[in-house]
C-alpha cells in the first residue's frame, strides 16, 4: 500500500492515481487482481470515499483497472490504452529536460549518474 503525503503539491486524487499506477507497475498488484473497495481504500488512506471513486474512475478512463458492477475494480490485463502515445510524449519531455541539463552544465556522464541514482532510489535499478 502507498501512503499520502499531506504537505504535497499534488492533490490527494492524484497520489491516489499515482499510487495505483505504481503498485500496478510494480508487480504489487497483477493483472486480474481485485483492489480495495471505495470504502476500504478511504478508511485505509482516511480519505473522502469521492476522492478514491474519482482516482478509480480516472484508472478505468486511462485503461489501468475496469469496473464490475456490485464486484468492485480490478487491474486490467495488458497495456493501458494509448500507452504507446503518452511514452512517447514522455520521452519528448525527457529530451526537453536533458536540454536544460546540458544548459545547466552538466555532462553526460553526470546526466547518466544522476539518473541512475535516481532509479535506483526508486527501485528501477539494483
Amino acid at each position: 500500500m502507498f501512503t499520502l503525503d499531506l504537505k504535497s503539491r499534488k492533490s490527494l486524487f492524484e497520489q491516489i492515481v499515482d499510487g495505483c499506477k505504481s503498485m500496478i507497475i510494480s508487480g504489487e498488484l497483477s493483472p486480474g487482481d481485485k483492489l480495495l473497495s471505495v470504502r476500504e481504500m478511504s478508511s485505509i488512506l482516511t480519505v473522502n470515499p469521492n476522492t478514491i471513486q474519482k482516482a478509480y474512475s480516472r484508472l478505468e478512463q486511462e485503461g489501468w483497472i475496469y469496473m464490475v458492477a456490485g464486484r468492485g475494480a480490478f487491474v486490467m490485463d495488458g497495456i493501458p490504452k494509448g500507452a504507446g502515445e503518452k511514452a512517447a510524449a514522455v520521452f519528448e519531455q525527457i529530451a526537453e529536460l536533458l536540454e536544460q541539463l546540458v544548459f545547466l552544465g552538466q555532462t553526460e556522464e553526470m546526466i547518466r549518474e544522476g539518473i541512475e541514482k535516481r532509479m535506483r532510489e526508486r527501485g528501477f535499478l539494483q
